[in-house]
């Protein structure tokens, strides 16, 4: 069984690799082992979304950090693999947290510049946040993986749409110099822009997909180092679940799958 460290450290080689570190993103134990024994599967990854709706409640810290950090537990403890946590903004102290969700099992960290009301913190803040997560990692002796989030292209309304690029790219430089290992840009799907972003902040940065979107041979072509589906994978599985539903109450045949266990 490979220690906490090394689980970081292979964590941040995967970002190094010629290809882009594949993440579907879990809420649960169940759905940790599901992708985590799908073929090609090499780190597992929480979707704030996901976990928040799975306990009833909104995205955005409305579920409690204790709650949160006993999630993030539960799927590390339930997998091999390196276990990298979504952390929403921090909840309000990154480094309580990021030593929290070490501490549980996680190896690395989302953590992103929004608000929580539309807007984004002013850049130096987030970095600073950024600053308190590295620090939380030297003091435990993991050196956490840290994906630092801009949501530039989510909050259309606090950067104009011909200046979101630079500031992208302004951002992302701060974090990085603050000790973030990779940038998260949500929102950014044309592949030009992608290109752009991995030139400029030196291949380190991290997309979201979804249906129609590029695929994953453009995004490596394209430079990018990692990407994850956020709360598409619960969406998957809801709507399967969905459809068997409807199937069984309309009297049909139940499915194979209802066998199916992880």
């Amino acid at each position: 069984m490979s220690s906490q460290r090394e689980k970081a450290e292979e964590l941040r080689r995967l970002h190094g690799a010629p290809e882009p570190l594949v993440l579907v993103n879990v809420w649960d134990a169940a759905s940790a082992r599901v992708v985590a024994a799908a073929p090609g599967a090499r780190a597992i990854a929480t979707a704030s979304w996901a976990i928040a709706a799975a306990h009833g409640l909104p995205d955005g810290e409305a579920l409690s950090r204790e709650a949160m950090i006993a999630a993030v537990g539960v799927i590390a403890r339930a997998v091999e693999l390196p276990v990298t946590a979504d952390l929403e903004r921090g909840y309000g102290d990154a480094r309580l947290t990021v030593e929290a969700a070490i501490d549980a099992g996680a190896v690395g960290c989302n953590l992103e510049d929004s608000d929580g009301a539309g807007g984004l913190w002013p850049a130096e803040e987030h970095a600073a946040v950024v600053a308190a997560a590295r620090a939380a990692g030297e003091a435990t002796g993991v050196p956490v993986v840290i994906n630092a989030r801009t949501d530039v292209y989510l909050a259309p309304d606090a950067v104009p749409a011909d200046e979101r690029l630079a500031a992208a790219i302004e951002r992302g430089e701060a974090y990085l110099e603050a000790g973030a290992d990779c940038i998260f840009v949500p929102g950014v799907r044309d592949l030009p822009t992608l290109e752009t972003l991995a030139r400029e902040l030196g291949g380190r940065v991290s997309v979201l997909c979804g249906a129609g979107g590029p695929t994953l041979a453009d995004l490596a072509q394209a430079g990018v180092a990692r990407v994850s589906y956020g709360p598409g994978p619960l969406g998957v599985a809801l709507a399967a679940l969905s459809r068997a539903a409807a199937d069984l109450h309309a009297g049909g045949d139940p499915p194979a799958d209802l066998a199916f266990r992880p």
